[in-house]
């Protein structure tokens, strides 16, 4: 959930980065995610700083399906109705595919982000492993190639990593990611804090995922994960916003907070579908 929630709803999640680069899926081969097609709706949680939000409302769309051998394909849409107050109310609306390889190597992306049925900006391109980073091809907003020499990680990738470290009991959990999100043109510094694991029964929850069996043996963890410009320098930074979450093992999340620092907001899971998955032969 970038441009809207967060650069990678694309990111609900967070990756191990090293100064050591790691092979691809080293921390997460033994992930397996779980497709699926997941509903939230949007209420403002909480309004504070210099520019107060008076009401938020909007939905999130959320459908993943794939395998390792098939690759990882993502629909996403957010909409979402913003009052500042004062009469001024604003729709949002967020859409976005993407479509990673199995083994993290290649990601394709495209999104458009309109602001009152206005298309604002769109994004469409690819990006590959390189040996010391990645390659990156835009055709929207303009033609255009880059290279970054830093080990980056892509996002269903970061949601094995960080599901991997959950499950070694890791606490924090740093990366350099990139989905493709805004421009197209930044990497973001993430940093997840992963709580402690909540077992199977515990604190059961209340919103559609108790009503998935297919969750009912599963493990999850509280996980906030802070997205920062990469590179900038100078004094403490400050995030550009963070989300959290409750993350299954299989890669379902609940229970969302969006925070963008004047306002949060809060996101429910009011529909889940898990998907049958085509097994790899």
């Amino acid at each position: 959930m970038k441009s809207a929630i967060a650069p990678a709803f694309f990111a609900i999640v967070a990756s191990l980065f090293t100064a050591q680069p790691e092979p691809a899926l080293a921390q997460g081969s033994a992930v397996l995610l779980a497709s699926h097609r997941a509903v939230y709706d949007l209420k403002l949680a909480q309004s504070r700083g210099k520019r107060p939000m008076s009401a938020v409302s909007g939905r999130i769309l959320y459908d993943f399906s794939g395998s390792p051998c098939e690759g990882y394909a993502l629909q996403f849409r957010q909409v979402s109705q913003l009052d500042s107050g004062e009469g001024k109310v604003s729709l949002s609306d967020l859409r976005a595919t993407t479509w990673e390889e199995g083994s993290a190597k290649r990601l394709r992306f495209h999104s458009q982000n309109f602001l009152d049925d206005r298309l604002r900006d769109a994004v469409d391109g690819q990006a590959e492993r390189l040996n010391n980073g990645i390659g990156v091809k835009l055709t929207q907003p303009s033609d255009k190639s880059m290279d970054y020499s830093v080990e980056v990680v892509f996002p269903t990738e970061h949601v094995r990593r960080v599901i991997a470290a959950a499950r070694e009991g890791k606490t924090v959990y740093e990366a350099v990611v990139y989905d493709g999100s805004e421009s197209g043109e930044k990497l973001y510094d993430t940093t997840a804090i992963i709580g402690n694991a909540i077992a199977p029964q515990e604190r059961v929850p209340s919103d559609a995922a108790a009503k998935s069996s297919a969750l009912d043996s599963l493990t999850r963890w509280p996980v906030t994960i802070s997205y920062f410009d990469k590179g900038k320098q100078g004094g403490e930074q400050l995030p550009i916003y963070s989300i959290t979450f409750e993350l299954y093992e299989n890669g379902v999340s609940r229970a969302l907070l969006l925070d963008y620092g004047d306002f949060v907001v809060s996101g429910e899971m009011t529909q889940l579908e898990i998907k049958d998955s085509k097994p790899c032969p």
